[in-house]
């Protein structure tokens, strides 16, 4: 990916089309996640991959956590952005993360998830977790790139969490865009829309076999963790 595609546009840090933005854990921080997450669905040991990382804040947060839950963890998180890769890299002294600038939605990126995998001897991650990351997905790769993601997610994990933006995250994304000039190109023409939630829950239970085993409450910016194995 063209580093330039990653700036954000204009004088606003918020203006950013892919999400990764600069200072996102300032607004929010880890344990308004960390505080919903149940102690009893995590496997010992416990892979995890962490896609959409940004500086790593919440991959840290979320490593600390399941040292409460399981003997041994590890955790590659992964992210678009290389500036904030290396940002978590710089603010991580734990041997037991590992970042990545990996675009998830670049085929070629996948030989280095797949690296990590065989040098761990798993064929999969026990957890995968997605937090605050499909709505960029979407409007980025349009239905088709959203159902290509849960495809992958559901072939590298066990375990997927995700957190969904709803709809109307979808329009103050695109407004705010709109400001600086840009247009997401698959906005107009998505089918999914209205109930993000229940699209990809539909996605996932009817198309990948996977089975809606947990959700949590929403935190404190009207979004809740939902659990499929």
């Amino acid at each position: 990916m063209d580093l330039q595609d990653l700036n954000f546009i204009g004088n606003d840090p918020g203006a950013a089309k892919h999400g990764n933005f600069i200072n996102y854990y300032k607004f929010h921080t880890p344990d308004e996640r960390i505080k919903l997450l149940p102690k009893t669905v995590w496997p010992d040991p416990c892979y995890c991959l962490d896609i959409g990382c940004n500086s790593g804040d919440m991959t840290m947060a979320f490593s600390t956590f399941l040292n409460e839950c399981s003997s041994s963890n590890e955790i590659l998180g992964i992210d678009i952005d290389p500036v904030l890769i290396e940002r978590a890299k710089e603010n991580c002294s734990s041997k037991k993360i590992n970042f990545e600038c990996i675009n998830i939605m670049n085929s070629n990126d996948l030989e280095i998830i797949q690296k990590y995998l065989s040098k761990k001897k798993i064929t999969k991650f026990n957890v995968v977790t997605c937090f605050s990351i499909t709505m960029w997905i979407h409007l980025n790769n349009g239905d088709s790139g959203l159902r290509t993601f849960l495809q992958r997610i559901s072939e590298f994990g066990e375990v997927l969490i995700i957190e969904p933006q709803p709809w109307k995250c979808y329009k103050t994304a695109v407004k705010r865009m709109r400001r600086a000039n840009f247009e997401f190109p698959h906005f107009n023409t998505l089918t999914f829309r209205g109930n993000i939630e229940i699209d990809i829950e539909n996605i996932l239970t009817n198309e990948f076999r996977k089975k809606k085993i947990f959700e949590t409450q929403n935190n404190n910016w009207g979004r809740k963790l939902l659990f499929f194995q």
